[in-house]
């Protein structure tokens, strides 16, 4: 039976800055304009609810108190109002949601993760990942998450499987996802990652290196990629500018995130947008992942699983594990009381 041909849109947008809510009905206005498209599986960036914490790169954080407030305040819970908003636009669509957000416990005001959720055609949550380690400045930001995500949902479109940002640097995190059968990829990215100051040197080569990743990963998977980054508006860059104005020329030394799509063996394919806000669309024929397993499959006959053993917790951590026990309770409550001589 021959395997599906896909239609994908990835969202190169930018959020309502540390607006949840109005970042929300952007988001649900994207999603109906894809649909009407035609797209099934609808991509968005990294962290696009509420927003990436470019303020974490661009200050120490003693000047950051206000920046991370707002961001607690705009994270959303995994089965929170906004959450069932977009389970219910994807299943009013008729479409895959790929959903990056920073998302809150009701354990805690302060703990955050960067997280990626894929929602069914049905409204239904088939996975929900936390990004293993947070990279450099945005560990002042968010908690590091588990092996839980780690899993690739089996549709009806074909094996979808998603990392967040420098997760596709880990072999083994994006082993984990291959070991599944994985033919679409999805890779989430901020609108830019500051790293250096103009005088300082050269900004990291966020687009270079983004492209890299997302090639080497559909050349070893066998497997499309989807680059979805996020665009810097306005007035997201208004309002760091007006903490700040002298990271004004860091903002514009700063490679913009691309967004863009990849073939199993590593070619370009689609629309690519840099430098304007929109969406980007591309086919995906699942029958082109099949004749390059012939060269070198790694996940069957092109490897020595003999030398090589990987072993996945897939477990959801916890800040406290109750080990309360009702046989002693009811015990103590019906002990008869003790009668003294």
């Amino acid at each position: 039976m021959p395997l599906p041909t896909v239609k994908v849109a990835a969202m190169h947008a930018a959020p309502v800055y540390m607006d949840r809510d109005a970042t929300l009905q952007k988001a649900l206005s994207l999603i109906a304009e894809a649909a009407n498209k035609g797209a099934q599986l609808i991509v968005f960036p990294e962290s696009f609810i509420p927003g990436f914490p470019i303020w974490a790169a661009l200050w120490a954080p003693i000047y950051n108190h206000e920046w991370f407030k707002k961001m607690t305040a705009n994270s959303i819970l995994i089965d929170g109002p906004e959450m069932s908003a977009l389970s219910a636009a994807a299943a009013r669509h008729g479409v895959f949601v790929s959903m990056g957000f920073s998302e809150a416990t009701p354990v805690s005001v302060g703990c955050m993760w960067n997280s990626n959720v894929i929602i069914g055609d049905d409204g239904a949550l088939l996975v929900h990942h936390r990004k293993l380690m947070p990279t450099f400045y945005e560990k002042l930001v968010w908690a590091s998450g588990d092996g839980a995500g780690l899993q690739v949902a089996d549709t009806r479109l074909g094996k979808i499987g998603a990392l967040i940002c420098g997760e596709n640097t880990n072999p083994l995190a994006r082993y984990a996802l291959m070991a599944q059968g994985e033919q679409i990829h999805i890779t989430s990215w901020p609108a830019i990652w500051p790293t250096k100051k103009p005088v300082s040197g050269e900004n990291y080569d966020n687009v270079s290196a983004n492209r890299i990743r997302a090639g080497a990963h559909s050349f070893e998977a066998k497997a499309y990629s989807i680059l979805c980054g996020g665009y810097l508006d306005q007035r997201m860059r208004d309002m760091l500018v007006a903490h700040d104005p002298d990271v004004a020329a860091i903002l514009e030394a700063t490679p913009k995130a691309a967004t863009q799509f990849v073939t199993p063996t590593g070619s370009p394919i689609g629309d690519v947008l840099q430098a304007e806000e929109g969406i980007a669309y591309a086919e995906f024929d699942l029958n082109a992942c099949i004749e390059p397993k012939q060269f070198h499959d790694v996940v069957g006959y092109y490897n020595r699983f003999d030398v090589f053993d990987l072993s996945v917790i897939r477990k959801r951590l916890k800040p406290v594990t109750w080990r309360n026990s009702p046989l002693i309770e009811t015990e103590h409550q019906e002990a008869e009381p003790e009668i003294l001589p």
